[in-house]
């Protein structure tokens, strides 16, 4: 039978008519409506569901979905086969599985009580993972990357003592962001200091970390001051369920083996650089005179022999130009306490307490303990 042609020219316009789906690029593993777990073959809002939990916004959980980004956080780890890593948070266990493939050691630390239960139980093959619950900030890095307590309680652990004996080790977390600064602190001011660093991070406080004179801080200061710190790349809210509202960032921090600048007294150096910031607004010479109630002439004078304007503010002085303004004024800050702000007199507004707050799950706040690394 003949076809007539005005049938085909009808059917040409009726699919001309019909919507079609845009395009799709192989993007690898799209993220949302609960992610894709890598290696788990489900979303993570199904993982989760099935293991009896939830994400924990009180403890800053947001777990990684994103295959691409975890590859990333790897390669900029450097991983080896004798490596020993300490890995802050594992939540879901992703990030410390695929560490446990390609390094000697990992020791994960995770605050919640039932994540830490449940990675024991879904690590249970690897032998050279540790998880140990409880609060990072509790854990001296001395104790954490000594010999493997396993080992003593007979429990069978493969490679358990490469790289401990000697100290030698690698900080690779995915950070809730609350603690970043506190965690910073812990390991950087630490007796024994990690090698390398690679942590997620928010991608605000990655810049801060990473800024240069016209933008320092006294996070940069004090990161700078004992590593080498770079952005490796800029992370979207999608790459985590449940997402975050803010953008992340993957930060490597290559550890100095000596401090950037030689100074007699670390703590002494960081009252002057906390001094300088307290009021970073104001030239320097104000700041200073402000921490330490001095007059103006002498600030003015030690200022000069540092070969500093007085006139510049805290930002824009780089590690080498603190480290001069120290040996000018270390005298000085020995000797008097930095001066504290007034406090403001008062009806003092009281905030909600949280109830991970009352159980005691929450880790120190940004600032407390030491006077060094902070926002």
């Amino acid at each position: 039978m003949t076809q007539d042609p005005r049938d085909s020219k009808i059917r040409r316009l009726q699919d001309s008519k019909i919507p079609r789906p845009p395009a799709v690029r192989n993007r690898g593993p799209q993220v949302g409506r609960g992610g894709v777990t890598p290696g788990s073959g489900l979303s993570t809002r199904d993982l989760l569901k099935r293991l009896g939990v939830r994400a924990r916004k009180g403890l800053g959980q947001h777990f990684l979905v994103d295959e691409e980004v975890l590859a990333e956080i790897l390669k900029a780890a450097e991983l080896a086969p004798d490596d020993l890593v300490v890995e802050i948070g594992p939540g879901l266990g992703i990030l410390t599985e695929a560490l446990a493939r390609r390094c000697g050691r990992v020791v994960a630390v995770e605050l919640d009580e039932r994540m830490a239960g449940l990675l024991k139980q879904k690590l249970a093959g690897h032998a050279n993972v540790e998880i140990i619950q409880g609060n990072i900030l509790a854990m001296p890095p001395e104790v954490l990357v000594g010999p493997d307590e396993r080992a003593s309680r007979g429990v069978a652990c493969s490679r358990s003592g490469l790289r401990s004996g000697g100290g030698v080790y690698k900080v690779v977390a995915n950070l809730p962001y609350y603690i970043t600064s506190p965690v910073l602190r812990h390991f950087l001011e630490a007796g024994l200091k990690p090698r390398l660093m690679v942590i997620m991070v928010q991608k605000e406080v990655a810049e801060v970390i990473t800024a240069g004179p016209g933008d320092m801080s006294l996070l940069s200061v004090s990161v700078q001051f004992y590593g080498r710190p770079s952005i490796v790349r800029v992370i979207p809210p999608e790459s985590f369920y449940p997402p975050p509202k803010v953008e992340s960032a993957i930060v490597r921090i290559e550890v100095r083996e000596d401090p950037a600048i030689a100074v007699d007294d670390i703590a002494c150096f960081f009252r002057l650089v906390s001094a300088g910031f307290k009021n970073k607004r104001k030239q320097v010479h104000n700041a200073l005179e402000r921490g330490f109630d001095l007059d103006r002439e002498q600030i003015v004078a030690r200022l000069e022999g540092a070969g500093i304007d007085a006139r510049r503010r805290a930002q824009t002085l780089s590690l080498e130009e603190w480290g001069r303004l120290y040996e000018a004024f270390k005298e000085i800050v020995r000797q008097r306490p930095v001066k504290q702000r007034p406090v403001r007199q008062g009806p003092v507004k009281q905030r909600p307490v949280k109830q991970s707050e009352q159980s005691g799950s929450r880790q120190p706040a940004a600032g407390e303990g030491r006077n060094s690394i902070t926002r």
